[in-house]
């Protein structure tokens, strides 16, 4: 599978996460291999951390937790939420004990108060999540962020997983075989349309 194909089809797989099927750990080492190769800022990217969830038991206590503020955030805000992806979300949630590995990001330490070192903090993290969804897909796996748990159940489930209190959740990512492998790029707006050139809406012709 070529870059392109890879970077324009790499969904958000929720309804189409194969629940039944393992998912090798080689595979899962060489995503994260590749992961590793992300760009981040200064010394984060020695800070950066993944915990794998295979355990059922384990993953059973961390879908309740995601539950719980899901279905409270459904209630309050569903209503504006597109259907389609509404019912892709809750099926995911709904099932998340099922899915056969769950991955949760994180990094040493806690996260900075103003905006200009979030910005370092987090945008080191996410580079490495994003190749991580992308290896996954260019060896025929999906996944899906899906971080409920992190609004009201962090400590939570740290406490489920053992993860020290200066270690901060980035998300959560469901993991497994897909149910089908031909991923379109999905519909979004036009670059001409998003585009500003020199200042905020000034716009250019893109040729």
């Amino acid at each position: 599978m070529d870059a392109e194909t890879v970077l324009t089809t790499t969904r958000s797989v929720r309804r189409k996460l194969d629940l039944d099927s393992d998912v090798p750990q080689d595979v899962l080492d060489h995503c994260l291999e590749i992961a590793q190769q992300a760009p981040a800022a200064g010394s984060m990217a020695a800070r950066f951390r993944w915990l794998l969830v295979r355990d059922a038991g384990t993953k059973a206590k961390i879908a309740a937790y995601t539950r719980e503020t899901a279905e409270t955030a459904w209630a309050k805000y569903g209503h504006l939420v597109e259907e389609r992806a509404l019912t892709s979300a809750q099926h995911l949630v709904r099932n998340l004990e099922r899915v056969p590995v769950l991955a949760i990001p994180c990094l040493i330490g806690r996260p900075p108060a103003d905006a200009f070192t979030q910005s370092a903090y987090f945008g080191s993290a996410y580079p490495a999540i994003w190749s991580f969804q992308l290896a996954l897909r260019a060896r025929g796996l999906g996944s899906s962020i899906c971080g409920y748990h992190l609004q009201d159940h962090e400590a939570d489930v740290a406490a489920l997983l053992g993860i020290p209190d200066d270690v901060t959740q980035i998300s959560l990512l469901a993991v497994a075989h897909t149910t089908q492998r031909d991923f379109r790029p999905a519909a979004r707006p036009a670059v001409r349309d998003i585009t500003y050139f020199d200042a905020w809406e000034r716009s250019a012709s893109l040729g």
